[in-house]
């Protein structure tokens, strides 16, 4: 028995499954992300509710739009009977997962939805179901077969139903503008969220572990005091400590090239100016890019009327985790 090759068997057909899915997006999902970013907008939630495979798919989904931004709830099909239905709210947008359509608990829970006058998005394989009958949106996860190789296990049939709860997810997420710190607000226990809420000034190094002077300084200076604090480069500055140019190690190589009596030269004849700064109260994830971008080793930290106020070298970013 070809062992691989029956999980590579499913793997299409799961993927098959996935583009047929793909093909049947229409403007209902259109109307459903509507519906969810009104209700978010409006201080309410996002119900979902499914039984059996489709109930835990329902978690996973309502996990993400949380995560996301989108406060969700799951509603238990059984137990709203007992007291549950209490957390639904006029105003709440509903999810409902059920592949036929026709989960008795499902429909049970439908007319008490239907009474709060909440917007029921449906996600099933069957568009003429009841539910489908009875929901304001009908999303479509219709499937040829499961990869099941009896048909019958739940398997492409709730892989569509997680891949479009993540496109919801995700176009809810772009078409509200939810950015990376907003991420990192709802995951502050995690590596990614300590690491995506660090600030430039929870990185950088302090001005007294830097060499600051101003132009009229010999590199000769800068060249002992890099000696003497271990850095790789001077940031020049005028009286009032805002920059105007940075003097790297690599610059000095290169110049003692042409002219081995570079250390007599003042700083501002051979500095680089106007160098590329970030402020100390930009996100540090921000200098991930400045670093790519700019092919640079150190980058000069200012503050809000271009002082400095630390320094960052490539090497601390790895120190940090940001790499």
């Amino acid at each position: 028995m070809d062992l691989i090759g029956l999980a590579k068997r499913v793997f299409d057909l799961e993927m098959d499954a996935l583009r047929i899915v793909q093909k049947q997006l229409n403007s209902d999902f259109e109307k459903a992300i509507d519906v969810l970013e009104k209700a978010i907008l409006a201080d309410r939630k996002i119900v979902v509710t499914g039984v059996g495979k489709s109930g835990h798919i329902g978690r996973k989904i309502a996990a993400t739009l949380t995560s996301t931004g989108a406060p969700s709830v799951v509603l238990d099909a059984v137990n709203a009977f007992h007291g549950d239905l209490g957390m639904v709210n006029r105003g709440d947008a509903i999810v409902a997962l059920s592949y036929s359509g026709e989960t008795d608990e499902i429909l049970r829970l439908v007319p008490h939805l239907k009474r709060l006058t909440t917007s029921l998005i449906s996600i099933t394989g069957n568009e003429h179901s009841t539910l489908a009958k009875n929901s304001d949106i009908v999303l479509s996860v219709r499937i040829d077969r499961e990869a099941c190789p009896l048909n019958l296990a739940p398997t492409s049939s709730t892989t569509a139903m997680l891949v479009l709860g993540d496109a919801l997810a995700m176009v809810l997420l772009e078409k509200r503008g939810f950015k990376k710190e907003d991420f990192a607000r709802f995951h502050p226990g995690g590596t990614l969220g300590r690491n995506l809420l660090l600030k430039v000034g929870d990185i950088m190094r302090p001005m007294s572990q830097m060499v600051i002077l101003e132009e009229e300084a010999k590199v000769k200076e800068a060249l002992k005091l890099w000696n003497i604090k271990r850095v790789g480069a001077v940031v020049v500055v005028n009286p009032e400590r805002k920059v105007i140019g940075i003097f790297t190690h690599g610059d000095f190589v290169r110049n003692y090239e042409f002219n081995p009596r570079i250390g007599e030269e003042p700083l501002g004849r051979v500095m680089t100016k106007k160098p590329i700064t970030v402020r100390v109260d930009k996100l540090a994830v921000e200098v991930l890019n400045v670093f790519e971008h700019n092919k640079i080793e150190d980058l000069i930290v200012v503050d809000e009327q271009y002082r400095v106020v630390g320094l960052i070298d490539s090497q601390d970013l790895a120190i940090h985790r940001l790499l």
